[in-house]
């Protein structure tokens, strides 16, 4: 998973849970801070009581009785006055009924004791529970409504900053590994950031990418080099050679080892071929401005290989359609990749097998080549390395080098194809080329 849908997962998660937390606390806050406002609303009507007996006198509500009362016409706030023995520093607020006009409620009272006249009065000041509690429903739906726009807000502000932050890590790795092939030809760009974590990052990419291509060059250097002057000594170990067998005197037992000799000359002499091939390739020494009709290339490799199937008896199929061409590729290189292929498939077929070339054309789509062969398949643990120069199946039998497919990967490469390759041991192998869109077109 991308780190940017983690990060979007988590912002998204985080703020679902504290929308769920919020909602099963929200009837408890509400109602704490109804309560809340309620006191605070029962603390203002009793300082405005005790402004007009401090400026009116006690008798402006008793009226000549010793008590007083007074209440709403629904009954929803209450005020009474009533003579009192308890002295009490402190006022109460509670939660108690009361009997009004043989109605008995439930009221949240405030509770004052005063002096006046030189007598001892308590005060009460009193709401309805059901009256404190009428707009919480509604209330509780207005502040889940401002909750719900908030975190739709700031998920929204999280994800555009997190995608902005991530830019350019997204740039580093579509720059530096998607979209970059070894070996590394284009120059390359740090990516702008003002994120010194990314900058580091990158930093050490390029420096990693810069390392393994001047390692790369200098393996390549050695290699054509190398073969180069190889094939000097090679020459003329083999004209020594032949002039030694041209001398009659010779004893056959002498000729029969110069004979070996010779073969195993010859061997390295294809080896270092080899190399020198894979060595022009790696140095762009090949133009690819070619085009190609695939079907008639195939029949081209098809006619050079033709006396080894006979001797095998493998029948050919060339399934690849006819109007379809191949354009900015390069000829001998791409006959040279099929070449190889078809010829690893008859090495390693069975006697009477099948060879099957096919292919899935879609305009606009990646162009997909097959090599298929009914042959003693490829052990699962070899799979991973078959590509590499100097490796050859171990249970083949063969006399090769272990080059041609490496040849076959370079010459892929190269050209911009990725190639694969898949195989049921003792069965089949199939080699899969994907030429990429556009390189394919039909007439």
């Amino acid at each position: 998973m991308k780190l940017l849908t983690k990060l979007t997962l988590f912002i998204t998660l985080s703020k679902l849970l504290i929308v769920v937390l919020f909602v099963m606390l929200l009837p408890l806050l509400v109602n704490r801070a109804s309560f809340q406002y309620t006191n605070y609303y029962l603390g203002q009507q009793r300082k405005k009581v005790l402004a007009v007996i401090q400026k009116n006198g006690i008798e402006y509500y008793l009226q000549g009785d010793t008590s007083y009362g007074s209440y709403t016409m629904l009954k929803e706030e209450y005020i009474s006055l009533s003579p009192s023995s308890t002295v009490a520093l402190r006022d109460t607020i509670e939660s108690s009924q009361r009997i009004i006009e043989a109605d008995t409620l439930n009221y949240r009272v405030l509770t004052h004791h005063l002096t006046a006249n030189n007598k001892r009065y308590q005060l009460e000041i009193g709401k309805t529970i059901s009256t404190i509690g009428q707009y919480n429903s509604l209330l509780q739906r207005f502040t889940l409504y401002i909750l719900i726009g908030l975190i739709v807000i700031s998920i929204l502000v999280d994800l555009i900053y997190t995608h902005v932050l991530l830019r350019p890590l997204a740039k580093i790795i579509s720059s530096k590994l998607v979209h970059r092939k070894f070996p590394f030809k284009e120059a390359l760009f740090p990516v702008r950031t003002s994120t010194s974590d990314f900058k580091l990052l990158d930093r050490s990419l390029m420096s990693l990418m810069e390392k393994i291509q001047e390692a790369f060059d200098k393996e390549r250097e050695f290699t054509s080099n190398a073969s180069h002057e190889l094939m000097t000594p090679i020459s003329i170990l083999k004209t020594n050679i032949e002039n030694l067998l041209e001398d009659e005197s010779l004893a056959e037992e002498h000729q029969e080892k110069i004979l070996a000799m010779m073969k195993t000359l010859n061997r390295l002499k294809k080896i270092v071929h080899s190399l020198l091939y894979i060595s022009r390739i790696e140095n762009n020494q090949f133009a690819m401005n070619d085009t190609v009709e695939v079907f008639s290339l195939v029949e081209e490799v098809k006619d050079e290989l033709s006396h080894r199937m006979e001797i095998q008896d493998i029948s050919f199929i060339n399934a690849i359609s006819p109007k379809l061409i191949m354009s900015q590729v390069n000829h001998d290189l791409l006959f040279q990749l099929l070449y190889n292929l078809i010829n690893n498939a008859i090495r390693y077929n069975k006697a009477k097998g099948t060879i099957h070339i096919t292919d899935r054309y879609t305009q606009g789509k990646p162009y997909i080549l097959q090599v298929a062969d009914t042959g003693i398949g490829i052990r699962p643990d070899e799979l991973g390395s078959i590509f590499n120069r100097f490796k050859k199946s171990a249970h083949s039998g063969s006399e090769g080098y272990g080059l041609g497919l490496s040849i076959v990967k370079t010459i892929a490469s190269f050209q911009g194809f990725d190639i694969n390759v898949t195989s049921e041991f003792g069965k089949c192998t199939t080699f899969s080329i994907t030429v990429p869109a556009g390189m394919v077109l039909a007439r």
